[in-house]
């Protein structure tokens, strides 16, 4: 892998609440072979407990990236990119949106809650299974993560 100034294994939070999704993202990792840890959770809320240490997640470590669906039961999407982006302990972290969402409004609200990229799921699973792998490539391999987190 490529200087990413991290020690270890880079730790991935995936927050989707689509079981094929997962297991699709999960098999791009394992392809790629790359040294991570994919913490998973299914809802806006879990996430949010998941990186403030909030029951059951107070040993969760904290990721370098997040990957996160707009379309999540109980707190959406947007609702937790606003909350990382107020939180001076979450607001460095790299937020990904993944979603199935084409709508402009959408993706500029995304935007302008800052988050640092807008990608569409393609329908097909070949092309997805590509978009996730250059995802994986871009974010691990050619941008530099955060390290004091």
């Amino acid at each position: 892998m490529s200087d990413t100034g991290i020690s270890g294994k880079i730790e991935i939070l995936l927050v989707e609440d689509n079981p094929g999704d997962v297991v699709l993202f999960s098999e791009a990792l394992d392809e790629m072979d790359v040294q991570t840890h994919l913490n998973i959770v299914e809802d806006g809320e879990a996430a949010l407990s998941f990186l403030l240490h909030h029951e059951p997640f107070q040993y969760a470590p904290r990721p370098h990236l997040i990957i996160l669906d707009l379309n999540l039961p109980r707190l959406n999407g947007r609702e937790v990119l606003q909350a990382i982006r107020e939180n001076p302990l979450l607001n460095h972290i790299p937020v990904i949106i993944l979603t199935t969402s084409k709508s402009e409004k959408d993706m500029l609200e995304a935007y302008r809650l800052h988050a640092n990229s807008y990608t569409v799921k393609p329908v097909d699973l070949q092309n997805f299974m590509k978009v996730l792998k250059d995802l994986i490539y871009y974010w691990l391999y050619i941008a530099r993560l955060p390290i004091n987190i």
